[in-house]
């Protein structure tokens, strides 16, 4: 169960420092997975590297999207001084973002501990470059925290009928006459 904090301005800031120092951590960490257990493994992508992008706080998580030469995932880790339900790794959890609810898939990171993953893309090709891949990444970040993002499309207009069609009916408003 989340522990409860009291925010003030500053704690804010507080709580975003923290995930940014989670993101520097993480990336620090597949930098070295990057270097030594997946060099030279074909699903990489070489003209990627690894970045995490927009991290920010986030019900006691922090919450990014990790790039790497061989995936990119939507992640949520607990805060400092946040527990999470204890949970196996390999089980999925909800997490309600302000564009609906996300599927995570609990994994565990040597020097990081418990990792939530979403799976964005995996190979990475599409990618031709880092920054084009970091763009995508800040984009899709953006829109899982609109919460106007999952909004249904307006209802495609109602095709007309060959009844209506034959008897001239499909004019909604009448012509205008020129003088």
């Amino acid at each position: 169960m989340p522990v409860e904090i009291e925010i003030d301005a500053q704690g804010i800031d507080a709580l975003d420092a923290a995930a940014n120092d989670i993101a520097v951590r993480l990336a620090a960490r597949y930098r070295v997975i990057a270097e030594t257990s997946m060099a030279d493994v074909p699903i990489c992508n070489p003209a990627l590297d690894v970045a995490a992008t927009g991290f920010r706080a986030y019900c006691g998580r922090a919450v990014g999207v990790v790039t790497t030469p061989w995936f990119m995932n939507l992640v949520a880790i607990a805060l400092p001084g946040q527990e999470l339900d204890r949970v196996v790794p390999g089980q999925t959890v909800r997490l309600c973002l302000p564009a609906g609810e996300v599927e995570f898939i609990v994994g565990a990171l040597e020097g990081v501990g418990r990792v939530d993953s979403c799976s964005l893309f995996s190979p990475v090709f599409e990618f031709a470059t880092m920054d084009e891949a970091c763009a995508v990444a800040g984009e899709i970040l953006h829109t899982f925290f609109d919460p106007q993002a999952l909004e249904p499309p307006p209802p495609p207009p109602a095709r007309p009928s060959r009844r209506d069609l034959l008897r001239g009916r499909l004019k909604t408003q009448p012509e205008e006459v020129e003088p």
